[in-house]
């Protein structure tokens, strides 16, 4: 039988129609303490913009709070979107984040903006202006952020002089950082910089064996990583029955396919509304969502357990981080999300 991988947890904050931001925040709160009392190993938020369903606007101030409200789990974020921040400044919010929790903080960090091209505008239009090279000078923005964050920090020249620069005054540690992708760019870029890599399985569900297999093989050992470090990412819906399973997975869905066809984004749907909407998809939409659960993981107990450790032996990693996506169903407390928190007790066993 395939060994259980270790498991982690992705969250977008997703927003509900029956929620405010407060509430979805709640909820979150209440996932994580979850995941920290089953002894799931991290804890990541996602960082988006302007998304009528997506609350995880900055990783920063999100893990704060989720730390705060845990014990053990290392929380971070998955990922912030460096070129929407100064360099600098992702190295202070991080490495006051591990001097508040040390031993606890990751930092991924990915390169997409997160957002549509009118909000990455505003974002970066507030520091000065867009910087259209900014993805150009990712690589050397990822070598940045991780000196700033070292205990001695860096000399930067201007002009005759050398100033010293420090992300914090008298750092202990630093945060364990993570490159997060889904291309064979970013995989190619972790092992060059010999980084830990995630691959944003639950994301595309495709080149995933590729990406991973150009990173083992590039790998370039540093002083922060001596071998290739990996793991993936999977969406999943966990119920006591199979048909319950796909029944949550609704809200989502259907929120994946208006993303990829172009259709109106709105706060994730109760499963109720969902399933009016799903009755009226044309078949090209329905082959899209077909697909779409083919690569998930929804299922009962057992099946979705082994459904995760054969991903995991499949893609030769020994840790899956699950982005737990059920729905509510009318009638369900706004400050709490259970179909989500049953996917982490049903996939721990617990």
């Amino acid at each position: 039988m395939t060994s259980s991988p270790t498991l982690s947890v992705l969250d977008l904050v997703p927003v509900r129609s029956d929620q405010h931001t407060g509430d979805a925040l709640a909820a979150s709160v209440r996932l994580a303490a979850t995941a920290d009392e089953l002894g799931y190993r991290r804890y990541w938020v996602a960082e988006h913009h302007n998304m009528p369903a997506v609350a995880a606007t900055n990783p920063p101030v999100l893990i704060g709070m989720l730390a705060a409200h845990t014990q053990r789990i290392r929380v971070g974020s998955g990922g912030v979107m460096l070129p929407n921040h100064a360099p600098l400044v992702v190295a202070e919010q991080f490495s006051l984040l591990e001097a508040a929790y040390p031993g606890r903080i990751d930092l991924g960090i990915g390169r997409a903006p997160g957002t549509d091209p009118v909000t990455r505008f505003a974002l970066q239009h507030g520091a000065g202006g867009v910087d259209d090279q900014a993805v150009e000078r990712f690589p050397n923005y990822l070598d940045d952020v991780r000196a700033m964050m070292a205990p001695e920090g860096v000399g930067m020249r201007v002009g005759p002089r050398t100033h010293e620069l420090h992300a914090t005054p008298s750092a202990a540690g630093i945060p364990e950082m993570w490159l997060l992708g889904s291309s064979e760019y970013s995989a190619r870029l972790a092992a060059e910089k010999g980084l830990p890599y995630v691959f944003a399985h639950h994301f595309s569900g495709q080149g995933t064996a590729e990406a991973l297999a150009l990173y083992r093989e590039s790998f370039v050992p540093s002083e922060h990583c001596a071998e290739p470090r990996t793991f993936l990412t999977v969406n999943a819906v966990v119920a006591e029955t199979r048909a319950e399973a796909e029944r949550l997975a609704l809200p989502n869905q259907l929120q994946m396919l208006a993303l990829r066809t172009g259709g109106p984004l709105t706060a994730q749907r109760l499963v109720e509304d969902a399933e009016q909407v799903a009755e009226g998809l044309p078949e090209d939409h329905e082959r899209l969502m077909a697909a779409m659960q083919r690569r998930w993981v929804v299922d009962e107990p057992g099946a979705a357990r082994e459904q995760v450790a054969d991903l995991a032996a499949s893609y030769g990693v020994d840790e899956v981080m699950v982005h737990p996506v059920g729905g509510a169903t009318r009638g369900t407390d706004p400050a709490v999300a259970p179909s989500r928190e049953t996917t982490l007790r049903l996939l721990a066993n617990a």
